[in-house]
């Protein structure tokens, strides 16, 4: 990645020394607590209620907070986040909720979906590949946090269409084809973080803690 990292915190939350109120800095945030088909998840929609008041208290321009969507609503919301995101400076997607990994690909999970087959996943879930073509056009920073590496909830059920097909345990790692861009994940790849036992999982709890520190590296906050 091709930018000066200790600088980049500065970019995210207080923007350049003289150019914050010029900075479009703008945010999607989207909490997936109350799945219909699979059990719920106690934390994210407390996770994103906070990460958004980060934002806001950071001063960004727009910060579109979500939770609980379906299919059809997730889309539109990152439809209309990449309509927002086309023209800032920087642009940051953070959800919380349940994503997998099958065949390589990385996939966050709407509260209505069902998965019941394999094949269903391009369907009723949107790839992190959607996510990263909704900010591409930003100008100078796209940061996407995923606290989605949970067990699998779909696993024991899910139906093979293709025997090949691999369903993977967390999310993959990926390398972002644009430079400026960024992809922080709850656990490294092919493993599990846990939701936690308090309100905040233990990545966001952490994310709090540690991201908004004034001259910190963000390497060095994420890990």
């Amino acid at each position: 990645m091709r930018w000066v990292a200790a600088t980049i915190l500065a970019l995210v939350f207080y923007g350049f020394a003289g150019q914050a109120l010029a900075e479009k800095r703008v945010a999607l945030v989207i909490g997936n607590s109350s799945y219909r088909n699979v059990p719920s998840l106690p934390n994210p929609r407390n996770d994103a209620a906070e990460i958004a008041s980060l934002f806001r208290s950071a001063g960004f321009s727009a910060v579109d907070a979500r939770r609980d969507l379906g299919i059809s609503d997730m889309r539109r919301a990152i439809s209309d986040f990449a309509e927002m995101a086309s023209d800032a400076d920087v642009a940051v997607v953070y959800f919380a909720g349940h994503g997998i990994e099958v065949d390589g690909a990385n996939y966050v999970i709407p509260v209505d979906a069902k998965l019941s087959r394999d094949f269903d996943i391009e369907d009723e879930a949107i790839s992190l590949d959607r996510i990263l073509k909704s900010i591409e056009p930003t100008r100078r920073l796209r940061l996407v946090i995923l606290d989605a590496c949970r067990d699998n909830p779909f696993l024991k059920t899910m139906k093979r269409t293709i025997a090949s097909r691999s369903i993977g345990r967390g999310l993959a790692k990926v390398e972002p084809a644009i430079s400026d861009t960024l992809i922080a994940f709850a656990a490294k790849a092919g493993s599990v973080a846990l939701d936690g036992d308090t309100k905040n999982s233990p990545f966001t709890a952490a994310l709090l803690h540690n991201i908004a520190a004034p001259g910190l590296d963000l390497r060095i906050a994420f890990g």
